[in-house]
């Protein structure tokens, strides 16, 4: 059975709860506030909904992650961040990063992203748990991603190009300082084959878990405005 959050409280589900069809389903209602979105993450689980739906809340397993050692960047794209055409900032512009995110696009029918989603997410860059990565070609910003540093975890959100490789630069260049940072982990999720082919791959919900229960509280080494 689903349950449903009391807005007077902060309180999840144990993950052992989540639906298996759909895969994750952990919980419905409840409110998109910057301590809830902060438990949420910390629980184990994010919300995922769209206009017109209840506000829910997914922990799927398995969850696709990338362990910053096992990066996988193709030749072509090392190349290409070899060329140096684009310029990769942290933290410059968020609230235009996760906007381009929101933006409709051919192969999706409306956004999860919606205006209350924006909002949350920019409080929680106000309060320096949500980050943005931008891409930049001369002063256009052709590319970027976002998602939340808790302990030594980055938690992707989402990720936008406008440019050939733009999104990929800044989520190489992401990686790469999160590697030097001693983050652990970056939670991508749910699978795609873009992801996969940087070498995200699925473990289970319960390593996931695991992960969260060790380093959620162990500093990391990161300066975003560095």
């Amino acid at each position: 059975m689903l349950t449903w959050l009391q807005r007077d409280s902060l309180d999840f589900p144990s993950l052992d709860k989540a639906l298996r069809e759909p895969n994750g389903l952990l919980a419905a209602g409840g409110d998109l506030k910057p301590e809830r979105l902060i438990q949420a993450y910390r629980h184990g689980c994010f919300p995922w909904y769209q206009d017109g739906q209840p506000l829910l809340w997914w922990s799927p397993d398995p969850r696709t992650v990338l362990f910053p050692d096992e990066l996988h960047t193709s030749r072509s794209l090392q190349k290409t961040l070899r060329q140096g055409h684009y310029r990769v900032s942290f933290d410059q512009a968020f609230a235009a990063v996760i906007q381009a995110c929101a933006a409709p696009r051919d192969y999706a029918d409306g956004t999860w992203i919606t205006t209350p989603m924006q909002q949350a997410y920019l409080q929680l860059h106000e309060r320096g748990v949500a980050h943005s990565v931008e891409v930049w070609n001369n002063d256009e910003l052709v590319g970027g991603l976002y998602g939340l540093a808790i302990g030594r975890l980055f938690f992707g959100e989402s990720m936008f190009s406008r440019a050939d490789n733009a999104s990929k630069v800044g989520f190489v260049t992401l990686v790469e300082r999160l590697k030097t940072w001693r983050f652990v982990l970056i939670d991508c999720q749910m699978p795609t084959q873009h992801l996969h082919s940087f070498g995200a791959r699925p473990i289970s919900r319960d390593a996931f878990a695991d992960y969260l229960r060790r380093h959620l509280d162990q500093p990391s080494d990161a300066n975003w405005l560095a």
